[in-house]
């Protein structure tokens, strides 16, 4: 008799709240879908090689979703903790928002790709007493009883207004001068925020889509009826807003398609160099014998007690009698040169470029086995030819480092060397054979940004090239304009710290004072982007080159002024943008090529091997 009275409850239970369940049943579909969504990525053209591309692969790819999947995870507990509870049979249904995140869902699967962020919000700007955030990617949650109790107090004033009396004395009224509304003034800020918020790179404004899942202008009670919700929705179709009503029919949506072919980015046979690539270029962790173990790599740069001495004396100088001789610069700097030490080993900067750039035009095979490299031409801008020459042939540099910077520029060498001499000079005492890479000679672009008016072909080598070319020459024109200021980040003892681990200073002059070379000036648009690197990415881009850099800070920080940081957008290449080869992928160049920081270290190497095996001390403590 239990059981069966155990049964019949069960059964009432479920046959309580049927909207209920009906919901928590969507719900749960949409969980499931949602592990299994896949959204089109139009990612910029950026070839990244290095360490932490790989872990960055694996994060969300679109900026929201998680909170979308939370929320609805939220809800359906809820829901599910009613249902669960006996006593909800005879409550009245639970207040829940699942038909506002399923409406949101749907309008996720509908929307035509790319899928740039879900719930995102954008600053309108709005005159102080109106919002200053408006979301255009939620769809508002309003109905018919909502906008009838505006109407109700909206008519209040109107009849307070028509007792008034015509006493001067009489307070302002409340009552409209002219038809408006809530759902009116939302839409006026949408507007606002689309206005100030153009296309990244153009003037082309975001079209507004207002979908009222909620709202019926005729509905089947008479009592929701109200001619100005029409009249609302007339004036909103007025304003430019593309209002959508109802909610869409869920067996439209379209099955997910199939995934566009896979694409395998490229260099440009001529490489545009920036100041961090000059520096990583000449480098020692760049030539010398990787170490064999991370216990082998913290060794050769342990810095020895004299160093240590020495650098605290030195820092004491520079900041003053209240310095307490901490040691975590060095020790910081020290670690970092280990971790790039550890990174070459793993994947070698100049086997790297080598091996990208052979594949680009089979060449045959020389008398050493080797394929030999297309013919590639590198090229600089002046300013980072100059910052990279006062770096490397200051104190910072080592002699073989100095050596290979004057064999890249050997015009700059007294007295100036052939390219024979250059060549012979810059491979000397490396890892790799003369020759390896055709470096020689690095051109120089004629000044330091590009005319206004040049204009870059469509495509590079018989390879279409991404619109986004265009729009990093306009995101760095952008920054560019505004005027620059100096970078006033404290100097620490190991001025350039950051660099040495890729997160700082763009410069890459590693254990460098303030004194020797002082910080590049930086923009006022972004402090972590320095003139001479916005200028370098210029030239790439309007020659439609990629460029080489060591920078990945600066990468993420163009990437934000493009507005496609995160890698879901716009600029993207299409499915019909490069050349398809054997394998179905599609050749695509390549805008950015990112690469592992390699500092200068020669000066800061505690040991290194000589011709004849010994080893020998080799650290340098300037006088």
């Amino acid at each position: 008799m239990s059981k069966e009275l155990g049964a019949l409850e069960t059964n009432i239970q479920n046959d309580a709240h049927p909207e209920l369940h009906a919901l928590r049943s969507h719900l749960q579909h949409i969980l499931e879908d949602m592990s299994r969504y896949a959204p089109v990525i139009f990612k910029p053209p950026i070839l990244d090689s290095s360490y932490d591309s790989a872990k960055e692969s694996g994060q969300e790819s679109v900026p929201g979703i998680r909170a979308l999947r939370d929320a609805i995870k939220q809800d359906l507990e809820v829901l599910e903790k009613f249902l669960a509870d006996p006593k909800s049979v005879s409550l009245p249904p639970l207040s829940t928002n699942a038909p506002y995140l399923i409406a949101v869902w749907h309008e996720v699967l509908l929307a035509p790709p790319p899928i740039t962020a879900i719930w995102r919000t954008y600053n309108d700007n709005a005159p102080q007493g109106e919002s200053h955030r408006r979301s255009a990617h939620k769809p508002p949650g309003i109905k018919n009883s909502r906008m009838l109790a505006e109407f109700r107090e909206i008519d209040s004033y109107l009849t307070d207004s028509s007792e008034g009396s015509d006493d001067p004395d009489t307070p302002p009224t409340l009552a409209q001068t002219e038809f408006d509304n809530s759902l009116l003034s939302r839409g006026r800020a949408l507007l606002s925020a689309a206005a100030q918020n153009p296309l990244p790179g153009t003037n082309v404004l975001p079209i507004v889509n207002l979908r009222l899942t909620r709202l019926d202008p005729a509905p089947e009670n008479p009592k929701e009826h109200d001619p100005r919700i029409a009249q609302t929705i007339d004036t909103l179709r007025a304003m430019g807003i593309d209002v959508q009503l109802g909610e869409r029919d869920a067996n439209a949506i379209p099955q997910v398609a199939a995934p566009p072919p896979s694409r395998r980015l490229e260099p440009t046979l001529r490489i545009n160099l920036d100041l961090s690539i000059l520096i990583a270029l000449v480098s020692d962790i760049t030539h010398a014998p990787p170490p064999h173990s991370a216990a082998e790599a913290d060794a050769r740069y342990e810095p020895p007690p004299e160093y240590r001495e020495w650098k605290k004396k030195r820092n004491g100088v520079l900041k003053g009698p209240d310095f307490d001789g901490s040691e975590e610069g060095i020790g910081k700097h020290a670690r970092a040169l280990a971790t790039q030490a550890l990174q070459e080993a793993k994947r070698g900067l100049i086997q790297e470029m080598h091996d990208r750039l052979c594949a680009l035009v089979p060449q045959p095979v020389d008398a050493s086995g080797r394929h030999a490299c297309p013919p590639v031409e590198f090229w600089t801008t002046p300013d980072a030819r100059d910052r990279f020459l006062r770096i490397v042939l200051s104190k910072i540099g080592g002699p073989a480092e100095q050596r290979r910077a004057l064999a890249l520029f050997p015009d700059h060498a007294s007295p100036p060397l052939s390219i024979e001499e250059a060549e012979e000079a810059y491979w000397r005492g490396s890892r790799y054979p003369r020759g390896f890479l055709p470096l020689l000679p690095v051109r120089m672009f004629p000044a330091t940004e590009p005319d206004a008016a040049l204009e870059p072909p469509a495509d590079a080598d018989g390879c279409l090239l991404s619109p986004f070319f265009h729009h990093l020459a306009c995101a760095c024109r952008r920054v560019l304009a505004l005027e620059t200021i100096p970078d006033l980040r404290e100097a620490s003892g190991a001025g350039g710290d950051g660099e040495a681990d890729g997160q700082g200073d763009t410069d890459g002059q590693g254990d460098a004072d303030a004194d020797v070379i002082p910080r590049a000036a930086v923009t006022r648009a972004n402090p972590r982007l320095t003139a001479h690197t916005m200028q370098s990415v210029l030239w790439g881009a309007v020659r439609r080159w990629t460029t080489l850099t060591a920078n990945k800070t600066s990468v993420k920080a163009i990437l934000r002024e493009t507005g496609s940081a995160g890698g879901s957008n716009e600029y993207g290449s299409g499915p019909t943008d490069g050349l398809e080869d054997a394998s179905g992928m599609l050749a695509e160049k390549a805008a950015l090529w990112v690469v592992d920081p390699r500092s200068l270290a020669e000066g800061r190497k505690r040991t290194v091997p000589t011709d004849r095996g010994r080893r020998v001390e080799t650290v340098v403590i300037p006088a």
